[in-house]
């Protein structure tokens, strides 16, 4: 069913009920909308080890529901954020360059009562976990990272490789034109957003109920006031920082070689975040793990949960194992 084009829909419509609870956490001076979920059997007063996991472009945390059950379901304190801009969490007109966007990530973790985190990132999100990383490392336990690769491998990537150039440069530079791109993004009820979703998939999602579920709440997140306009602010502060002196600081601090353990996920029918582009991401970190998801695209999480989620449990429970 197409959204409605003449009533924007509530923030609140993202607060779907189900094995989860919804909360507003305040945050680097921002509230932020999170859905979190408990193992059943944690003793009362003990707070398992934390997870939090972030969506990517035209994303909520409803992107990220199946890795955040299945980590509660394998002890930890699983939580997913609504990035800044975005589903029901705060919408201030500034805040979207990497390293807010990274604060707002690491303060999160602190005012969930941890000192630490896995942190999981899914496309864009990926791009702000691994700015966290750099920002503050201590914050940090592990680094699952799904279809992003690191900051550095992704910018080599789209001046050298001609195939990854051709899927992801076209559509950066639209997007920093003023005031088109968000009318693209909700023309016809936000239908860009399904379309998006359908070619960048691999062949099978896209036939299922579940995609239709998901893509109709993503289009109706998409019409919720200033989403649009705010989901592109990054995007257009990753292309225009390039050429001013804090895009060179960006990559000056992010060039340096990660502790933490890192894992890089791709679909192995990823066509616009090509799997060999997350797999050089290897030169910035000393234990670079990767794994690909046979039949899944960009989305592996949705496309593909239960494998996707067993890999994130997996490497979540060896970087926090005593």
């Amino acid at each position: 069913m197409k959204p409605s084009a003449h009533r924007p829909p509530d923030p609140s419509i993202v607060r779907i009920d189900g094995s989860w609870r919804h909360r507003d956490v305040s945050a680097n001076g921002i509230r932020l909308h999170v859905a979190e979920a408990f193992p059943a059997d944690i003793p009362p007063g003990e707070l398992p080890p934390l997870a939090l996991l972030i969506h990517g472009l035209s994303g909520i945390w409803w992107t990220m529901r199946s890795p955040m059950l299945a980590l509660a379901e394998a002890g930890f304190h699983a939580v997913a954020v609504d990035l800044r801009g975005h589903g029901d969490s705060d919408k201030p007109p500034r805040g979207y360059d990497a390293w807010t966007l990274a604060s707002d990530i690491t303060n999160l973790v602190r005012a969930l009562g941890h000192s630490s985190a896995v942190i999981v990132g899914q496309g864009e999100g990926g791009f702000v976990a691994w700015t966290a990383a750099y920002r503050r490392p201590r914050a940090v336990r592990g680094l699952v990272v799904v279809g992003s690769p690191h900051p550095l491998a992704i910018r080599t990537a789209a001046l050298r490789d001609r195939g990854q150039r051709r899927a992801l440069v076209p559509r950066l530079l639209s997007d920093q034109a003023p005031r088109l791109p968000e009318r693209r993004l909700t023309r016809d009820g936000a239908a860009a957003v399904e379309d998006m979703l359908r070619s960048r998939s691999g062949p099978d999602w896209p036939e299922t109920e579940d995609f239709r579920e998901s893509a109709d709440l993503l289009r109706r997140a998409m019409l919720i006031p200033k989403v649009a306009h705010l989901s592109l602010e990054s995007r257009r502060w990753m292309v225009r920082s390039q050429f001013r002196p804090d895009g060179r600081d960006f990559r000056h601090t992010v060039a340096g070689v990660l502790d933490q353990p890192v894992l890089g996920i791709s679909g192995a029918e990823d066509r616009f975040v090509l799997p060999e582009t997350v797999r050089a991401s290897a030169s910035w970190a000393r234990d670079f793990r990767s794994a690909e998801v046979p039949g899944a695209g960009h989305y592996p999480a949705m496309e593909a949960p239960a494998e996707t989620s067993r890999l994130i449990v997996d490497f979540a429970r060896s970087v926090t194992d005593p």
